[in-house]
């Protein structure tokens, strides 16, 4: 089975590189892999893509030997399962308020003992069940080993929560929303702020033997999030592609100017 680059980071305490995206497009997932990045987080909470795409992103992933995370859009077990079956090396949950939501991703992403994940064995993660046959085979144990899920900590109830949700064998990282967590704490009805929330979220992390990360708007909030431990923060998007084209538009924009003179 594929290693996740993404673990081998975390487990030995550094940053994993991860970008993201919501468009199946195959030369972004080339680019990522080249500039070395571990993972690309695929944001299916968001963005729309049918399964077809969605299984075309993971295994692109895969063949590049780069970790597919992918928010997923629902907590279905057989859903969930099935991204791995597909490549998918990360689950991101969003909206994991309590030890229940949490403890139930677990018992689909994850094969016994930890949890109780549905066999089949015939997909891209055991690579179509080629060597299945081999008594070295060992795939429950890497599948468990080798795949990670993220509880994105999103709503003052998951803040409430918080200890308890960490406590859950199988859970990898907490993962701070910060525009959901925002809005809620802006309805005033919490004292805290985004920063009180995000060393708390690191704080019962650490504790708890699990990654914590958030996303940034700047250098200034990679540095931060960083010194408070944090190992994942995508940076890095395929909506950046406004920043290269509007610089190409405006080069177009000099050469039309000049030409005109």
């Amino acid at each position: 089975m594929r290693k996740s680059k993404v673990l081998a980071k975390i487990r030995s305490g550094q940053l994993a590189r991860i970008c993201s995206a919501g468009h199946l497009l195959p030369f972004y997932i080339r680019y990522a892999a080249h500039y070395n990045y571990d993972g690309i987080w695929l944001d299916l909470e968001h963005r729309t893509m049918d399964s077809r795409e969605v299984q075309a992103f993971i295994s692109a992933c895969h063949y590049n030997n780069i970790d597919c995370m992918v928010r997923t859009q629902t907590t279905g077990r057989s859903h969930l399962y099935h991204y791995l079956e597909d490549g998918a090396t990360g689950l991101m949950v969003p909206f994991v308020s309590s030890m229940t939501t949490a403890r139930q991703i677990v018992e689909a992403a994850k094969f016994p003992p930890l949890g109780n994940r549905g066999v089949d064995g015939a997909g891209l993660d055991n690579d179509y069940y080629i060597g299945t046959a081999d008594k070295n085979n060992a795939y429950y144990e890497d599948a468990n080993r080798e795949t990670f899920i993220v509880a994105q900590i999103e709503t003052l109830e998951a803040l409430e929560n918080l200890e308890a949700i960490a406590s859950i064998k199988g859970l990898d990282c907490l993962f701070v929303g910060p525009a959901d967590m925002g809005l809620r704490l802006s309805a005033g009805l919490s004292s805290l702020n985004i920063n009180d929330v995000n060393e708390r979220v690191a704080s019962i992390a650490k504790q708890n033997g699990l990654a914590w990360g958030t996303t940034a708007g700047s250098v200034e909030d990679l540095l931060r999030h960083r010194k408070l431990g944090a190992q994942i923060i995508p940076w890095g998007s395929d909506f950046n592609l406004t920043t290269v084209l509007s610089k190409c538009s405006a080069d177009l924009d000099r050469v039309a100017a000049a030409n005109n003179h």
